[in-house]
């Protein structure tokens, strides 16, 4: 990779990843279509998942006291059924349509999310039993794109209502979910030399983004913070479509 690549990759690393350690969830789905239009969907996907992978695995070891262990094991298991279809459909559909779908997957999510702050519906309110097939549906996406989260969210802002609860918990998910990615990968020769080196240079604004994370964690307002990140997965997930 070029200098220039490499720094423009490691700003949206840092950014994303920071937003991440504040909340638990969005680095991946955040950065992809820009990692994308740099290095690749393949190449993009793969980095991203490592990345998510050691960052959710930090926070998940060091705030583990927070982790909600019934609600982990309920959307594992749900998570789970869809998990290999995904990792089937990265595997054997065109890059035009994976684009497509995760650019429709993120805007019916930023949406859904966006239309229940407007309407000020008070998490955990709603006990809809739709959440628990969005869990499958969430592992099915999370098996594509390494980017699962906000229908997982969509479940997890329902039963986990203290921030740093939510935080850790469903970061234990994505370490548990990237394992199995990483195994895929490792199987498939997609864990090369190249991966390990771009990992490598995108260390540095790993660490960063997180050390930002967690000092910001404890302070931000919520509310706000929510409506910027589905705010902009809402344009994101617009652009992908449009340029699929």
């Amino acid at each position: 990779m070029s200098p220039l690549t490499i720094g423009l990759l490691g700003l949206v690393v840092c950014i994303t990843h920071g937003l991440e350690a504040i909340t638990g969830f969005g680095c991946t789905v955040l950065a992809l279509p820009f990692v994308v239009a740099l290095i690749g969907v393949q190449r993009g996907v793969i980095l991203l998942a490592v990345l998510a992978w050691l960052l959710a695995g930090y926070i998940a070891i060091r705030h583990r006291s927070q982790i909600n262990l019934r609600e982990f094991l309920i959307i594992v298991a749900l998570a789970g059924i869809g998990l290999p279809f995904g990792i089937y459909a990265f595997a054997e559909l065109p890059v035009g349509a994976l684009k497509k779908a995760l650019g429709v997957f993120i805007v019916v999510a930023a949406c859904a999310s966006l239309f229940r702050m407007w309407k000020g519906v008070r998490e955990g309110s709603s006990r809809l039993p739709i959440y628990h097939p969005l869990l499958v549906l969430g592992g099915a996406v999370h098996g594509a794109f390494a980017s699962g989260g906000p229908l997982v969210v969509l479940y997890a802002a329902q039963k986990l209502r203290d921030k740093g609860q939510f935080r850790a918990t469903l970061c234990l998910l994505w370490v548990t979910l990237n394992s199995i990615l990483m195994v895929t990968y490792w199987r498939r020769g997609m864990l090369a030399g190249e991966t390990v080196g771009m990992v490598g240079c995108m260390l540095p604004f790993l660490v960063l983004g997180v050390v930002v994370g967690e000092r910001v964690h404890g302070h931000v307002n919520e509310g706000l913070f929510k409506r910027v990140v589905f705010s902009v997965l809402l344009c994101v997930g617009v652009i992908m479509v449009l340029m699929g």
